[in-house]
């Protein structure tokens, strides 16, 4: 049965801003408008759904555009998917240990402020400069 752009976007989890920024950037056809109404099927489903996991997954709008131009039955398709995966793994790696240092210094900070109540807080303090 053919959706319409909003039981398409429902069926996908996100609003029809969206699926029209998709279209836009070339990760969603265009249906055709014979009636005038656009009409999505379980195929643009599946890619509506694929492109929001993907994003999930943190890969970028690029990424995600290679990865749909993939097919899925060829070994080259794999080796390619498993790189892009890679260093979407190496990228979070690099953001959890980030992320790490900024909780353990701010740790530090929060222990100096309940430490001592004169003075300027260690907290303000440290993001002056």
């Amino acid at each position: 049965m053919p959706l319409t752009i909003s039981q398409f976007a429902a069926a996908g989890d996100v609003g029809v801003e969206t699926v029209r920024f998709y279209q836009r950037k070339g990760l969603l056809p265009a249906p055709d408008t014979g009636e005038g109404i656009r009409r999505y099927g379980e195929a643009d489903v599946r890619r509506l759904r694929f492109i929001r996991m993907a994003q999930r997954a943190g890969f970028s709008l690029e990424e995600i555009r290679e990865l749909l131009a993939l097919d899925a039955g060829h070994d080259r398709a794999r080796a390619r998917a498993r790189a892009l995966a890679r260093s979407r793994i190496a990228r979070l790696d690099a953001q959890i240990t980030e992320m790490v240092q900024a909780r353990d210094y701010l740790q530090t900070l929060a222990r100096e402020c309940s430490r001592n109540a004169k003075g300027p807080c260690p907290i303000l303090a440290s993001f002056e400069g």
